[in-house]
């Protein structure tokens, strides 16, 4: 194994056919990287250099210590493109040249015989071959400069018929990631859809003058194949992990997928969900509750070429309802409406509770469609309704508990999703209370909504503008004008994943999301707010900027004790990346001993923006950062660690835009450790017993819970190693509460701010590195005990009432744990 890189993939490039690309990782400073390798082309009687282009990304974690703790390692990717003199027998070769050395190192060495062989595969992956009884699905991508056709063919005695079959596409970023040299995301996932049958069948994949092809051994055999792909891939890569990388590397990988995948494994969560169920005796009991208030429910259902089966199996979760005041409103917007006409005839002679309505030609847009079943409804409250969806059988009955005990405008539930037979259970939604940062980066509350009618009266039914996000808009309305908005953390509503779903594929209706982003952008304007919204980094996520009012100073307040490096690169770093220039630096000297952090202090206090205070007593954080506010001229204050480096440049800028709303007393943002894993993302109280950092220690490309890592959101508390707010409420407040030495200060911090009606908001599109240790901070002496107990208890008697009742700004269905937002069992 090389000590700086390792080469162990060689393909054609899916950007240009005369291009290849070699993949491996990089475990060398990154500045230097990609300027000491070098391509090389030998062969009879020549040699020459080959132009070549290096893209540096981020490794997989389990790749963090292929060279030996303490490198940062990066995926390394070189784009060849060799001229027609390449013959077969010559040999293309990668050298890097070491510093200090005067011969390069050869890392790789291919030539042209196998580079023509690797050329002409096509990348592809068949992921899996299932039937649901109806239908065969074949899942899976594929990926070539030119675009894939596919045919499906039936084996019959040697000869081959064509298949008739439906095919549709979606993004697979897990496979955009290996392909660097695509600029933008493709659709190049695929599923294929063919009415069930016991034939013997081949799938032929062609691109250009590439050809793959895939046997499929018909119905008798599909519940076998994606278990035994399974098997074959899995031991595959195992062995080839280990032959590249080493038993180590594929140990840890194999940790790390059983932990970042293990919480919400749809097994687990199925079992999971299955015990906490109402029961019989539990649904009876609720049936024969007296409510003093009885609301009555109108859940609109807009039809469109609706499944008879789905519609039955939505009947029937409606009519089980514990809780039976309430009424069934379909509207039909389908091309012929007679034929669900006639499926419902039966059901709306049987229970008049059951409406229809067609008024209107279709076919009909979801809002039009939804706007014509609001017609029919006469109830106090309205709930949405998909027809292919569910509602379990105590949902209406949890809504009226609410509303018996308050009466609020705006309710939402926890949600899940259920296969086509709705047997299985899995991808759970559990939700914090309201939180208006997270409804403006995704649609987080969806299923089950419910809204007082005279609220929707207020705000207007569906707008047909933002139609694949209508139900955000109309949200985003209904919470804007609500006077209390309620969460209830049950799973109440289950939507039906199946293949023409977007719950299954999000992808399917990419104009949804563009009206989702425009629905946000219509929020802003009628608030009144100056913002741009942008698509985030996953379909259905996005990202806010908000527009900065004047140019405000900013007082950067860092402590310091020795560590002169670490507070230079941080200062560098603010300095050289930071798109914002306004901002003072306070540098609060902290019993420092080394001669040289005198030495630099000297050369900081000739900048016109940076003044050093000195602190002489004992060590303590809050009453250092207190010292140094006392002294900030800046109308914001930004508390910083000072072994924090800039990752983006707009860090500064973004959290000012959100620093300066009115609503918003605080703002944190996104922290990572030297490897990328997650050091902070927010911070949740009851981790850990008091508070913890969400997410801590892992790594966000690992498939984290609902991509909270990415999204700016509302927390109760952030850390105050990067950490911004308004000086007005520093001061309110009275700062850090100094009884904290140590630990809780800035938590504690949080929540006084948090107790003036202000927000605390994580602001992930504000990235740094903090290179805090892992393992910092035990508290392995009598005395440091003493401290850290009598701070906790502090805390726990400051707030007791969040400890109790937990983080609103979490959910009592997740774990303390961990931090990973698993279950709680």
């Amino acid at each position: 194994m090389n000590e700086y890189f390792i080469f162990n993939r060689i393909r054609c490039s899916v950007a240009d056919d005369k291009a290849i690309v070699l993949q491996g990782f990089c475990g060398e400073e990154l500045s230097d990287a990609a300027d000491a390798l070098q391509i090389v082309l030998e062969g009879k009687n020549k040699s020459k250099h080959v132009d070549s282009k290096f893209i540096i990304s981020k490794a997989p974690l389990d790749k963090k210590n292929l060279f030996g703790s303490g490198k940062i390692v990066k995926t390394l990717s070189a784009i060849i493109k060799p001229d027609e003199s390449f013959e077969s027998e010559d040999k293309l070769k990668l050298f890097y040249m070491k510093k200090g050395e005067a011969a390069p190192i050869e890392l790789y060495s291919c030539t042209g015989k196998e580079i023509d062989h690797y050329a002409a595969k096509l990348n592809y992956c068949i992921d899996s071959v299932f039937s649901d009884g109806k239908y065969i699905m074949i899942k899976g991508w594929a990926v070539d400069c030119c675009d894939v056709d596919f045919d499906l063919v039936r084996i019959e005695q040697g000869t081959e018929e064509k298949l008739l079959y439906e095919l549709n596409h979606y993004t697979r970023s897990d496979v955009c990631d290996s392909f660097v040299e695509i600029e933008n995301t493709r659709d190049i996932g695929f599923v294929i859809k063919l009415l069930n049958n016991n034939y013997k069948m081949r799938l032929y994949l062609k691109a250009g003058n590439k050809s793959e092809q895939y046997r499929i051994n018909g119905s008798k055999g599909l519940s076998k194949i994606p278990a035994v792909n399974k098997i074959k891939n899995v031991v595959t890569k195992t062995v080839r992990n280990t032959k590249n990388y080493g038993l180590k590397s594929t140990l840890l990988k194999i940790k790390i997928r059983l932990r970042t995948r293990a919480a919400f494994a749809t097994a687990n969560y199925n079992s999971w969900i299955k015990k906490r169920m109402p029961n019989k005796k539990e649904l009876l009991k609720q049936e024969q509750t007296k409510f003093s208030y009885n609301p009555r429910f109108s859940i609109l259902v807009p039809l469109y070429e609706t499944s008879e089966y789905f519609l039955a199996e939505l009947i029937k979760s409606v009519k089980k309802q514990t809780y039976k005041n309430w009424e069934l409103c379909f509207s039909d917007g389908s091309r012929d409406s007679e034929r669900l006409r006639k499926i419902l005839e039966p059901y709306m002679a049987l229970d008049d509770r059951i409406k229809y309505i067609a008024k209107k030609k279709g076919p009909l847009g979801i809002s039009d469609n939804t706007n014509q079943a609001y017609e029919l409804a006469g109830g106090d409250y309205i709930v949405l309704g998909d027809h292919d969806d569910l509602f379990t059988p105590d949902a209406l009955f949890e809504c009226v508990k609410v509303l018996n005990n308050r009466q609020v405008d705006v309710i939402y539930t926890d949600e899940d999703k259920t296969d086509e037979k709705g047997k299985r259970f899995f991808g759970a939604n559990f939700k914090p209370d309201f939180n208006i940062d997270l409804l403006r980066s995704c649609n987080y509350i969806c299923h089950m909504f419910v809204a007082k009618k005279t609220l929707v009266d207020r705000v207007g039914t569906f707008n047909h503008e933002f139609d694949g996000a209508q139900d955000y808009d109309f949200i985003l309305r209904c919470v804007e004008q609500a006077n209390e908005v309620c969460h209830i953390p049950k799973v109440l509503y289950r939507w039906r994943a199946h293949t023409n779903s977007t719950s299954e594929r999000p992808d399917s209706k990419l104009y949804a999301f563009d009206a989702g982003r425009r629905a946000i952008e219509a929020h802003y304007k009628r608030l009144g707010i100056d913002a741009t919204v942008e698509n985030g980094d996953h379909l259905g996520l996005y990202k806010t900027t908000y527009k900065i009012a004047g140019e405000p100073l900013i007082s950067i307040i860092i402590p310091n004790k020795d560590h002169v490096e670490d507070l230079k690169k941080c200062m560098d770093s603010v300095d050289e990346k930071s798109d914002y220039k306004n901002y003072e630096y306070i540098i609060v000297e902290n019993n420092s001993e080394e001669e040289l952090t005198f030495e630099y202090y000297k050369e900081l206090e000739k900048r016109d923006n940076v003044r050093v205070l000195y602190w002489d007593k004992e060590f303590n954080y809050s009453a250092i950062n207190n010292f140094g506010e006392k002294e900030a001229k800046g109308e914001y204050i930004l508390l910083l660690n000072n072994d924090i480096e800039v990752i983006n440049g707009d860090w500064l800028s973004q959290m000012l835009g959100y620093c300066q709303r009115e609503d918003v007393g605080i703002v944190g943002a996104r922290l990572y450790y030297e490897d990328d894993t997650i050091q902070h993302a927010g911070v949740v109280i009851g981790f850990g017993g008091i508070a913890g950092h969400a997410f801590v220690t892992l790594d966000e490309e690992s498939d984290l819970y609902q991509s909270r890592t990415k999204v700016a959101c509302d927390y109760s508390a952030v850390t105050a190693a990067c950490l911004m707010t308004k000086k007005k409420i520093y001061d309110e407040v009275g700062g850090l509460e100094e009884s904290f030495k140590v630990a809780f200060n800035d938590i504690d911090f949080c929540m006084k701010v948090r107790a003036l009606g202000k927000l605390v908001v994580y602001n992930a599109n504000a990235k740094l590195h903090h290179y805090e240790s892992k393992s910092r901070g035990a508290e392995d002496t009598f005395e440091k005990k003493e401290r850290f107990n009598s701070e906790i208890k502090l805390f726990n008697s400051r707030w007791p009432e969040i400890i109790e009742n937990g983080d609103p700004y979490y959910n009592v269905n997740l774990t303390l744990d961990k931090a990973d937002f698993s279950i709680r069992v």
